[in-house]
């Protein structure tokens, strides 16, 4: 019985599967097993047919008209380039191709590489991208295309630098100094995390903060700027003065005015041998300067650093009190009201540095202006009652003393802005008690713009940003706030 084909083309019996004698022989089959009638390996091919194909050698051989490599065809080491993997009998072709070899695998040679270069564009296409060049938005190729047009071409290269200055408009520039509030950040996360055994007096931080702030001003101008001109301004007679110095002669005062608060906590005098005829702050700077050989150089920076690290650490052993009192000559603060005064005064001074030197210098946390503008107008109305004895202030349409502690007369000070509040001024005695209800004037500014006006900065006339009520109560206490002003 004739035996049904399988897959793979062979024929064979439901029962062997092998073949039969009266079956056709498999094609592609294995060879049967050597004997002695048989030779193991399959002889030479014989001589060729005349269809052109080669007969085949005997049998178990491959048919007649079967093409090399067996019945499926070519194999993969038939294909050019392909790896080399031995046949295997009835072995399918692959279903997914091989990978391709690289161009550098196959030895052939690389295209050359074209050069890069300006590409040609007309001149309307060049001036439509001088804007985008201005933002550096265009690619390598067009800037290179543009910059070579900007050139030979007047009129473009006109446009293309106007439009690269409007550019650099777009962007505001960031001032290199640091936060002012940056250092009490520090300070405050340091502390929290390890408290000091021997705190520094909260009405002493101002003070500290203010000389660090200066003192990395200092560290960063040149020799030269040292002797950059500054002129100091204050107010006085009703009228604005001003002396001239050096950066090393606004160092130089302040240090021979923080000798006032160092004398009081028992530390050495920084005039030393040179005798001033007063102790008022003026009189102490002249005779320094006048005492000094050669004008102040920054060495003066170090004994001014050095008095005031003394004098933050001297008074942190004070406690909190701060009522000892502190000598100006003609008047006196307690303690904790004389740092407050230093560091306004270090504040206006390192501004006129800056300026001089044109660097950036921001105004005081607001937590230490708040201060600074309580000093002055808890000080506001005894200037005012000097000013009126000197006939400088009007006494008022109806003038009258009042018993300290009472309620008087008073004008509402707004402060805007940082470090702002409103403070209620007596008008009629500085014992007197500021109240709502007696309220006769109403004045608001700016805390900076405040703060200008008693360091004699701004004229009594510009300083008001809002004025409401008495006139001529409004205008006695601008005045009085620019005379706290002094060298």
């Amino acid at each position: 019985m004739k035996g049904a084909y399988d897959e793979d083309g062979g024929a064979g019996t439901p029962d062997s599967g092998g073949s039969g004698d009266d079956g056709p022989e498999p094609r592609g089959g294995h060879d049967a097993p050597a004997s002695p009638d048989r030779p193991a390996h399959p002889a030479a091919p014989g001589p060729p047919s005349p269809d052109g194909t080669t007969a085949s050698p005997g049998p178990g051989g491959p048919p007649r008209d079967e093409p090399p490599g067996g019945s499926n065809g070519p194999t993969a080491n038939d294909a050019p380039g392909g790896p080399s993997v031995p046949d295997a009998p009835n072995s399918p072709a692959p279903r997914i191709p091989l990978p391709r070899a690289s161009v550098e695998d196959t030895g052939r040679a690389l295209p050359d590489v074209v050069p890069g270069g300006p590409v040609a564009l007309e001149h309307h296409v060049l001036t439509s991208l001088l804007g985008a060049w201005a933002l550096a938005a265009c690619s390598a190729e067009e800037a290179a295309a543009v910059e070579e047009h900007i050139g030979e071409c007047a009129p473009c290269a006109d446009e293309a630098l106007r439009l690269r200055d409007a550019v650099t408009l777009l962007q505001r520039p960031e001032s290199l100094d640091l936060d002012p509030a940056l250092r009490t950040r520090v300070l405050e996360g340091c502390l929290e995390r390890r408290p000091p055994r021997i705190p520094v007096p909260e009405w002493a931080t101002p003070y500290d903060a203010e000389t660090a702030r200066l003192d990395a001003l200092l560290q960063d101008i040149g020799d030269a700027e040292w002797h950059a001109p500054v002129r100091l301004r204050w107010f006085e007679a009703d009228g604005a003065a001003s002396r001239r110095t050096t950066v090393a002669g606004v160092i130089a005062h302040l240090l021979t005015v923080d000798g006032l608060v160092a004398v009081a906590l028992g530390l050495a005098d920084p005039l030393r041998d040179i005798t001033a005829p007063t102790s008022a702050p003026g009189s102490r700077t002249e005779a320094y300067w006048r005492a000094s050989h050669y004008p102040p150089t920054r060495a003066v920076r170090a004994p001014w650093r050095e008095l005031s690290h003394d004098i933050v650490r001297t008074v942190s052993f004070t406690g909190d009190a701060g009522g000892m009192p502190v000598s100006y000559g003609d008047f006196e603060l307690p303690l904790r009201d004389a740092m407050l005064d230093r560091a306004f005064e270090c504040w206006v001074h390192a501004e006129d540095i800056a300026d001089a030197v044109d660097y950036p210098y921001e105004p005081p946390s607001a937590r230490h202006l708040n201060r600074m503008i309580d000093l002055a107008a808890r000080m506001l109305p005894g200037v005012l009652a000097q000013r009126r004895m000197a006939g400088l202030a009007a006494p008022g349409a109806r003038p009258h003393l009042v018993t300290a502690g009472e309620p008087g007369r008073s004008l509402r000070l707004e402060i805007e802005g940082s470090g702002g509040g409103e403070w209620l001024i007596p008008l009629d005695s500085p014992g007197a008690k500021g109240s709502a209800d007696h309220e006769v004037a109403h004045v608001a500014l700016d805390g900076v713009e405040f703060c200008r006006l008693a360091a004699g900065h701004v004229p009594p006339a510009e300083a008001a940003a809002g004025q409401v009520g008495d006139r001529e109560a409004i205008r006695d206490v601008l005045f009085a706030a620019a005379s706290l002003s002094r060298m």
